[in-house]
This record gives structure tokens, sequence and C-alpha cells, in this order.
């Protein structure tokens, strides 16, 4: 937040977690372990999560969601600022930038569909992933037109009339893997490419930034460079574990099978982080696997004593 000339806090950019879950939200409509056993009877320390996205506002009126995830439509609803406001038609929603190609970040852009114009952001090899998906053409060039993101250059966001947004990001490339529908499993690397999983440093008008990372496969010292000292950073908060899945007999793949590094361990998130001089860190897309997604689990507190937050649909920041 920014200091006025009254002596009073004006924030210059919100922020909004629209969904704090991973893919499969929480509970998961298909799992009973544990964790989702205890949300779905209602227990209220395993609030449910809708899957990970953010709208962000540089200018109080408009905003970008990142990442545009299955869950959409109810976090639209359930987010009183991105209702429509005048007009039969109308919607505050004026970009969406894109993150990565996975499902649980692009389905979403199937609920925008109503003849509504916004500008949608991505990198090259997610733009071309929705381009080879002809169910994404519902999505009208003329009304949604599609604009590319640089890795590692600055990109002033705008809506899909070219208005400016007061909002700026970069996007870097982050450890990751491609999309789970497009992988090659001819190819030791399943096909995975620079540019599949991106982060994004998100920067208002004024200078104030935040970090944006939902996927990421580890923590490399350039990662680490680069968030140095970073106001708030959002992160990656898949497993705890890296054999999390197996152990519950969920799924047959480890945490960096899928992508993701695991929370704790010695090259965990946890570790790789301390020290870095980061004002606020959170964790996003969190597994329903994930013991630390509950209140009361012993990982949650360790997670908070080393400075984390964990997030929550409806969390909001002002900077």
């Amino acid at each position: 937040m920014r200091a006025t000339g009254s002596g009073n806090f004006q924030p210059t950019m919100k922020l909004i977690i629209l969904g704090a879950a991973a893919g499969g939200g929480f509970p998961q409509w298909n799992c009973a372990c544990r964790n989702c056993a205890r949300a779905r009877s209602g227990d209220p320390a395993a609030r449910p999560r809708t899957q990970a996205a953010i709208a962000v506002s540089g200018n109080g009126s408009d905003y970008v969601i990142f990442n545009a995830s299955p869950d959409l439509r109810e976090q639209i609803l359930a987010t009183k600022v991105l209702h429509p406001r005048q007009g039969l038609r109308d919607s505050p929603i004026a970009a969406v930038v894109l993150t990565g190609g996975d499902v649980d970040f692009t389905a979403g852009l199937l609920n925008l569909r109503e003849g509504q114009r916004f500008a949608l952001y991505a990198g090259q090899r997610i733009l071309d992933l929705l381009d080879a998906s002809v169910i994404f053409r519902v999505l009208a060039p003329d009304l949604v037109p599609r604009r590319r993101l640089d890795q590692n250059h600055t990109t002033p966001l705008q809506d899909a009339a070219g208005q400016d947004l007061g909002i700026t990001v970069e996007p870097f490339a982050v450890p990751g893997k491609v999309a789970l529908y497009a992988e090659d499993t001819s190819r030791a690397d399943l096909g995975s490419s620079e540019g599949d999983t991106l982060g994004v440093k998100i920067t208002g008008a004024d200078g104030a930034c935040l970090y944006y990372i939902p996927a990421c496969a580890a923590v490399t010292p350039d990662l680490a460079a680069r968030l140095r000292g970073a106001p708030v950073v959002l992160f990656d908060g898949t497993l705890w574990h890296d054999n999390e899945m197996i152990d519950a007999g969920l799924l047959p793949k480890t945490g960096r099978r899928m992508g993701h590094i695991s929370v704790s361990g010695p090259d965990g998130t946890l570790a790789a982080m301390e020290g870095l001089g980061i004002g606020r860190k959170i964790f996003v897309h969190i597994n329903n696997s994930n013991p630390m997604i509950l209140d009361d689990s012993p990982e949650r507190e360790q997670a908070e004593r080393a400075g984390w937050t964990i997030a929550h649909d409806g969390l909001e920041l002002s900077l």
C-alpha cells in the first residue's frame, strides 16, 4: 500500500483469490480421502476451496483474471466486484492471463463465451495449445483477441478495445511440464519445453508488485534470485511431499512427475524460500490430499511457523 498526502493509505492494486485449490478442487467430486470426507461433512477446519485462480485490479474498476479455472462461473458468482454493473450485458472482467495450458487453468474460458469482449494473454506455447483445440473457437477472435506474452518482457495489459488497465505483467519460465492432455509419453521429457509453465510478476501503476506462480517443479537458483526481497509471492502448494498421492492410494504419480515441487523436505519450498526476505508468502493451488489444507493439521502449523499463509477462496490483498 502507498501513502497519500493526507497521511492515509490508498491501495493501488487489489488482488482477490478466487480459488485456492489444485485441480479437482476441495473436496474433489470423486474423492473420499480423509481430507475430502472432512470437507464434505462440513468440518470447519476443512474449508472447501475451488480451483486456483486470482483476480487483480489496477484501477479499482476493471479486473484481470489470472488462469480461468473450471470453477470460474462459481467464482464470479461468489465475488461481487465481478458482477455486471450496468446495462443488460456487462462484465468488469477486461482480460484473462494464462500461466499454463492445463485444463484447470484454461477450461473456465468456456464460461466466458456469451459474446462478452475481453483480451486473452498467454505465452506462445499456451496459445498453440488453445489454437489446436476446436472447442476454444467459441471465443470469437473479433470479441476475444489473443495476445502473446514474451518471456522476460514487460507487457502493459489492455482490454479488448486497447484501453490500458493499469497493470503490467512480466512472464518468466519456471520448471514444469506440458499440459497432461498434450503429453508425449514416448519421450522422456513428455514433450515438455520452456514456456509450458510460467510465473508472472504483476505490477501496478505506482510500482507495487506481486508474483503469481501457481505451478512450479523446483526453486532454481535463478528463480530464488528473482523472488529475493519480493513484497508478495503466491506459490505452488500442491503437495506436502513427493509421494503423497501414491501413499494415499489416490494416484500412481509423484509430485515431480506431475510437475509440482513439494512443500516439505530438504528440496521443498519451505527450505528453498527460507531467507529470501519475501514480505508475504502465500500457498495457492493446494491439492485435496495435502494435509496443509486442514486448519488443524501439524503440517499447517509447520507451514505457518515458516511464515506462510495457506490461501482460501475470497482472501483479499491491497498493495
